[in-house]
C-alpha cells in the first residue's frame, strides 16, 4: 500500500450534513449541508459564534448525536450502521474528546483520570499506566500525576483532560472550546499542545471555536454560517 492509499485508508469524509430539531411551531434547522474531508495528520478550525451549530457539527462527527440526514465515514465506514454496544465501542477507541469543561472526575487522580479512557476496553494493564505517564510527561504534568482535580490550576486541568483523550491512541480527536475557560497564557498553551501531539500521533484534529488566535495554529479554517462550512 502507498502512503497516499495509507492516509486514504484512515480518512474521514463528512457528506451533506443536515440536523434539525422538533419544536412546537416549525423546526429548528442547525446545519444546511455540510460536507468535510480530513486525512491523518491534518487540523481544521472551525469558527462561529455560540448557537451557530459548532458543537451539534462536533457530537455528529463524534457519533455522539445523528444527523437528520447526511453521512459520516470512517475509514469508508459509515459507523451510524453499528449495533449501539459496537458504536459507543468505536467512539471510545477511534475518537477523543477534549471539551470547554475538562469533566475530570474530582475524586481520581491525574493518573487515574487519564486512565478511565482505557477502562471501556477492559482492565487497566502495566503497558496502559506507562501510557498514561508518557502522555502526563507529554502534557508537562510529570510530577503532578497523583495530584487531584482541585489541586491542579484551570490549565493543568485542561491538559490532563487532552492526555486523557489520546489515551486509547484515537484517529480522530475532537475539540469543542478547548480554552474557553482558559486566560490567554493557558489558551495559547493549550492550542500549541493539542496541534504538536496531534502532528505527533498523526491524529486528525478537529476544533470548534470562536478565537480568532487559537485557529491561526490550525492548517485549515471554516467558518460555520447559516448552517454551512465557508472558507476562512
Amino acid at each position: 500500500m502507498s502512503i497516499a492509499q495509507a492516509r486514504t485508508a484512515r480518512s474521514l469524509e463528512v457528506r451533506e450534513l443536515h440536523k434539525e430539531y422538533p419544536t412546537p411551531a416549525e423546526p429548528l434547522v442547525v446545519l444546511r449541508g455540510v460536507s468535510l474531508d480530513m486525512c491523518p495528520g491534518q487540523s481544521l478550525a472551525v469558527l462561529g459564534p455560540s448557537g451557530s451549530g459548532k458543537s451539534t457539527l462536533l457530537n455528529i462527527i463524534g457519533t455522539l448525536d445523528a444527523p437528520t440526514r447526511g453521512s459520516v465515514s470512517f475509514d469508508g465506514s459509515n459507523p451510524f450502521a453499528l449495533p449501539p454496544g459496537d458504536l459507543a465501542r468505536f467512539r471510545a477507541q477511534r475518537i477523543g474528546f477534549v471539551f470547554q469543561d475538562h469533566h475530570l472526575l474530582p475524586q481520581c487522580t491525574a493518573m487515574e483520570n487519564v486512565l478511565i479512557a482505557r477502562l471501556a476496553a477492559g482492565p487497566v494493564r502495566a503497558q496502559d499506566k506507562d501510557r498514561a505517564q508518557q502522555l502526563l510527561n507529554a502534557v508537562g504534568l510529570s510530577q503532578r500525576h497523583a495530584h487531584l482535580p482541585s489541586e491542579l490550576s484551570g490549565g493543568e486541568r485542561q491538559r490532563v483532560a487532552v492526555a486523557r483523550a489520546l489515551m486509547n491512541r484515537p484517529m480522530l480527536l475532537l475539540c469543542d472550546e478547548p480554552t474557553g475557560n482558559l486566560d490567554a497564557r493557558n489558551s495559547a498553551a493549550i492550542g500549541e499542545l493539542l496541534t504538536n501531539l496531534a502532528a505527533q500521533d498523526d491524529v486528525m484534529l478537529i476544533v470548534a471555536t470562536h478565537s480568532q488566535s487559537l485557529a491561526q495554529r490550525f492548517g485549515r479554517r471554516v467558518q460555520l454560517q447559516e448552517g454551512l462550512l465557508a472558507e476562512s
